[in-house]
């Protein structure tokens, strides 16, 4: 048994198995490494482990969710704790039915001998669990994730039948549930703040920033256009196909029917926004016509306790009858 890194990295799963991985594991797992790191003091060197959960329909793995696995205290990296393994698995059981162990994660930046022990341990709880391995410490700028999927293959290896991990390609697969709580979390900036102007200035700020590179590349594909026009570049069909077809798309906006349908988009937004404003102006008619009624209720009070001059019809202040200050037939 051993690990050949060199291998493993060159060699591509045989499996034919589809692997589907959701936004919720990956948060799952930085989750566990951010709170490991923090106090652990900050070390660089900190490992985190635990097992994924999910399900297989035919040839495709559902990878969904994830829970943390403990070590025994002294004894290394590849020493879990197998009772509270089994009593987490129940519990996920009995919540979640249809789900499975289908794998383990752990996080570092390149394979270990380590790592194919616990393939071998996992291997009783499941006989071909997936390895999911998250590296942070790649550079955040690059765009592909910095995740890895492996499975175990027995390969002849010197003459030797050894099992080597072979890398296996995935897709993220989200929910409508999981869109919007990654959508939250990317809202939520350094300090905490997830609402007020916090959160409208980094909604604008991504953006300006999206527009802007949009801006940029249009000019650079622009550029290449003119070169190959003028012969300074090769000329390039399938460019220009797609090109063409992207300026095609166009004079949609210009059609009869986008106008006909943005001016019936545009009429409703203007009545709700005008419905709004007038219940806004009615309800503030109303509370001013409340307290109007309470002041000069209470000055006809006492008018008729000191004199008994005041009655139904008779005029108060600025000359109005009492019974319009008081909401009666005719006010407004």
């Amino acid at each position: 048994m051993q690990v050949d890194g060199e291998h493993t990295e060159h060699r591509s799963s045989s499996s034919g198995l589809q692997f589907q991985l959701h936004p919720l594991v990956l948060i799952n797992i930085s989750d566990h490494h951010t709170r490991t790191r923090a106090n652990a003091g900050g070390a660089a060197a900190v490992r985190v482990l635990g097992c994924l959960l999910g399900s297989q329909a035919g040839r495709t793995v559902d990878i969904s969710n994830s829970f943390e696995m403990r070590l025994n205290p002294g004894g290394g990296e590849v020493d879990i704790d197998e009772a509270f393994l089994q009593k987490k698995m129940e519990q996920y059981k009995q919540t979640f039915p249809q789900q499975d162990v289908v794998g383990w994660y752990a996080t570092g930046a390149e394979l270990t001998e380590a790592d194919m022990q616990i393939q071998r341990k996992l291997m009783e709880v499941n006989e071909s669990p997936v390895f999911l391995r998250l590296d942070p410490s790649r550079d955040p700028s690059q765009k592909d994730l910095p995740v890895c999927l492996y499975e175990s293959e027995l390969h002849v290896l010197n003459g030797v039948p050894s099992f080597i991990f072979v890398q296996s390609k995935y897709t993220i697969e989200t929910s409508e549930a999981e869109r919007i709580g990654v959508d939250q979390v990317a809202k939520i900036l350094p300090t905490g703040a997830a609402s007020g102007t916090n959160q409208l200035t980094a909604h604008m700020s991504s953006m300006h920033s999206a527009i802007k590179m949009l801006i940029s590349r249009v000019a650079l594909l622009h550029q290449l256009l003119l070169k190959m026009q003028s012969g300074e570049v090769p000329f390039d069909h399938d460019l220009v196909r797609q090109a063409a077809g992207l300026i095609k798309r166009l004079p949609a906006i210009d059609s009869p029917q986008f106008g006909a349908d943005y001016t019936t988009d545009h009429n409703d937004t203007l009545l709700s926004i005008l419905l709004a404003t007038a219940t806004k102006g009615t309800a503030a008619c109303n509370d001013i016509v409340d307290k109007c009624n309470l002041a000069f209720d209470r000055i006809s009070l006492k008018g008729g306790r000191k004199g008994g001059g005041g009655g139904m019809g008779s005029t108060i202040g600025l000359g109005l009858p009492l019974g319009m200050l008081s909401g009666g037939p005719g006010f407004l």
